[in-house]
């Protein structure tokens, strides 16, 4: 039916020679998450900038100020102003006085000769400038972002911490979306996808096949780090409401089964085990985190099913001889949206969350994969088919409105939606293999984040 679906039917063949001793391998734990700089906050009113005739403020972002030599700490300073640049212009809140351009100003060598009156001439609303000072656990970081206009401090912040540039930009960019846009940034955010990419094969199977590892990375793409380890197919990973675990289909029993990896700690958790359970696919957590729900062939026919986080409490939720696959639910928890061919072509349905009051919502050639949007939005993006491949729309439940991101380059599949609700992360083949996008919910700032191997099913964190 999906690609999804076809991949746990077909290794239900190919891994029935697996012997069912084998243990689950999990990567060692990954190193605690640095916690964001703590920032100290200085007496400076806080206010906001503006731009000309409510224009979005036009920002200058140059490179960090480095207080000393030593080469880390000038590249420290450099990687946290090129950064923080990108992580702003993401969310295209502000524009931007070009990068290319900061050459003909004066650079600063403290907070005491910024050149205001040539920043001004650039028509810059707002400019940030920063220093990084070593210091014995880390660096000290200091920014300021400053009405030019005035010459005013309108945001101050110092942060202290380990010397991982990139977390001082993501904190700096998603504190300033916030303070001056009233806006929950992106920067601290991640994705998950599962990849082939380390070209390894399985063993003790009927056929050779490569396997799928579960990856997390930045939410740009960078800082991609291998998560499991089973040398199977681990696929359709799922962030915890908190960002600290990952659920996930892992064909390490033989049949395809939901695990938890707890990615912090590097402890794993079987939600769906013992007998008689067969097929297990395509985990979605409860807005809570304490349930997950599932798609699931242990009374025959795929259908929707919910559990315990720990697996105990198991609830079939769909009953019908049609095919019930990749739920998702709604950000109250009241509701979830699933794929059903009950009416012929799989189309995208919402129900309550014990079942009842199942109603569809699509009519078109072929849909799957919806992912709820967060709120205060009540969407649903899902995979369209598109004469041989699929592109991603997007569903206002409210007015039943239909907008299409994509238009046939390549196929487009999997959807997920970021924590703010303004971006979509996808699965795309216009590159050639499948890679990992992103874009816009309107369609524009189309980003391509993996490179390596194949990448699909990608999911973002809160």
């Amino acid at each position: 039916m999906t690609k999804e679906l076809l991949t746990g039917t077909l290794a239900i063949a190919v891994l029935a020679a697996w012997p069912h001793a084998q243990q689950p391998a999990t990567q060692p734990p990954a190193s605690q998450p640095p916690p964001p700089p703590a920032p100290q906050q200085p007496s400076e009113i806080q206010t906001t900038i503006s731009g000309d005739s409510g224009a979005p403020p036009r920002l200058a972002v140059p490179d960090f100020i480095a207080l000393s030599s030593d080469a880390e700490t000038v590249a420290v300073a450099k990687t946290i102003g090129a950064v923080l640049w990108d992580d702003l212009n993401f969310e295209r809140e502000f524009s931007f006085i070009p990068r290319d351009v900061y050459a003909t100003i004066p650079r600063a060598t403290s907070f005491a000769d910024v050149p205001f009156d040539r920043w001004r001439e650039l028509n810059a609303d707002g400019l940030i400038v920063g220093t990084v000072q070593k210091t014995a656990n880390g660096f000290h970081v200091e920014m300021r972002l400053y009405n030019v206009r005035t010459r005013q401090v309108v945001y101050p912040r110092q942060y202290d911490g380990t010397g991982n540039p990139r977390l001082y930009a993501h904190t700096i960019a998603d504190e300033i979306h916030k303070s001056q846009r009233a806006l929950n940034g992106v920067a601290r955010s991640r994705l998950t996808f599962d990849s082939d990419r380390d070209g390894e094969r399985m063993s003790n199977t009927v056929q050779n096949r490569n396997i799928k590892e579960i990856y997390i990375s930045d939410y740009d793409g960078e800082n991609q780090k291998r998560v499991t380890v089973g040398r199977t197919l681990n696929i359709t990973p799922r962030w915890s409401p908190d960002a600290r675990s990952i659920a996930y289909t892992s064909y390490r029993r033989g049949g395809g089964n939901i695990f938890i990896s707890n990615i912090f700690v590097g402890t794993l958790e079987e939600v769906t085990k013992g007998d008689k359970v067969g097929e297990n696919w395509l985990p979605a957590w409860s807005p809570d985190g304490s349930k997950i729900a599932f798609t699931s062939t242990r009374d025959g026919n795929p259908e929707i099913y919910v559990a315990n986080r720990d697996g105990s409490g198991v609830r079939r939720l769909t009953n019908h001889p049609g095919i019930d696959i990749s739920p998702t639910w709604s950000p109250t928890g009241t509701q979830l949206a699933f794929t059903s061919d009950r009416s012929g072509s799989p189309q995208i349905y919402i129900m309550a969350d014990d079942g009842t009051g199942v109603s569809k919502k699509t009519s078109e050639s072929w849909c799957d994969k919806p992912t709820w949007s967060p709120a205060p939005f009540n969407e649903v993006a899902y995979a369209s088919r598109n004469g041989p491949g699929y592109d991603i729309k997007v569903l206002d439940l409210a007015t039943g409105h239909i907008r299409q991101l994509t238009f046939g380059e390549g196929t487009n599949e999997s959807p997920a939606f970021a924590p703010n609700g303004r971006h979509l992360a996808f699965m795309s083949t216009r590159s050639g293999k499948s890679q990992v996008f992103t874009i816009a919910s309107d369609g524009k700032d189309l980003k391509q984040v993996t490179r390596t191997g194949n990448n699909e099913k990608p999911d973002w964190s809160k």
